[in-house]
């Protein structure tokens, strides 16, 4: 049988005292739509983050490139002064344009200014974890990082940072970023569907290094399934639940960073951690992955 995920089990992250339920939380679509302005109901976007609070979550993942500025805003006005053990995890790497668009961007300046703007719209003197992304929004690009990752070690020695981690990142650019400085976790694009970082999770894995998979059932290109669907059916939850649960199954260094800006969404996605998936629901789930390829 399957051990069963609560929301209590925890993981810690590699040579440090942060430990983290595996559910958390993700800030993203506290912002308006298109992640871009003000959303459109504050009051309920700050209840979404209490009760997230409330019900155990203490990693919320963020970046004040979402609204821009607003979502962490809404977070330091929701949740002020923060809970001892709760961990702020921000990503640095793109800005926002005056039209919404989305600009990746690893000059020296933008990152230094995305470090200083994410300090003061939280209200924090040193942020958790700061996450440089690389890449689009669905694959690394081929490169070296160490530059950009370069100003972001400067940072925490000076104290603004206290952990770096990676996002949208091949493993050839984790090792060359451990190289020069430790590396607690990976943000990359991964779901039941594109599993093309499979063997990196397991890697990962053996290294105690947390992998944060986005875009849990598609992203911005919803993964259309009948046997997700059938199955999700079968069990009473929905296709959403369902890939979440299938998530936290697949390796107990996958974290969970599922969205919303509703409490009622909110909850049933805290509710997978209660999910126990039988073997039979795991193989049928493991031949999506094969059948959309």
């Amino acid at each position: 049988m399957t051990k069963q995920t609560k929301l209590g089990d925890t993981f810690t992250f590699p040579r440090t005292a942060l430990s983290v339920h595996r559910v958390g939380y993700g800030a993203m679509q506290l912002a308006g739509p298109h992640v871009f302005g003000p959303p459109r109901d504050r009051s309920e976007a700050i209840a979404v983050l209490r009760e997230a609070i409330a019900s155990g979550v203490n990693h919320i993942d963020t970046s004040d490139f979402y609204g821009p500025h607003i979502t962490n805003q809404i977070i330091k006005e929701a949740l002020y002064p923060y809970p001892k053990d709760l961990i702020l995890v921000t990503k640095v790497g793109a800005r926002r344009g005056n039209d919404g668009s989305w600009i990746l961007d690893r000059s020296r300046e933008t990152l230094v200014e995305s470090i200083h703007d994410n300090l003061r719209n939280l209200g924090v003197e040193a942020l958790d974890i700061v996450n440089l992304r690389m890449g689009g929004f669905t694959a690394p690009e081929p490169g070296s990082i160490a530059e950009p990752l370069k100003v972001l070690i400067e940072l925490k020695q000076q104290g603004l940072i206290r952990h770096i981690g990676l996002s949208t990142v091949t493993p050839h650019q984790l090792a060359e970023a451990q190289a020069l400085t430790e590396v607690v976790c990976i943000q990359n694009f991964y779901n039941l569907a594109n599993r093309g970082d499979d063997a990196f999770v397991d890697g990962l894995a053996e290294q105690g290094i947390a992998y944060v998979p986005y875009f849990p059932l598609g992203g911005f290109t919803p993964l259309q399934s009948s046997v997700l669907d059938t199955v999700a059916a079968s069990l009473g939850i929905t296709p959403m639940q369902l890939a979440q649960a299938w998530l936290l199954h697949r390796s107990p260094n996958i974290l969970l960073i599922a969205g919303t800006s509703r409490r009622t969404h909110l909850r049933e996605n805290l509710s997978v951690a209660k999910l126990q998936l039988a073997p039979e629901v795991l193989t049928e789930l493991n031949a999506i992955s094969i059948a959309t390829r």
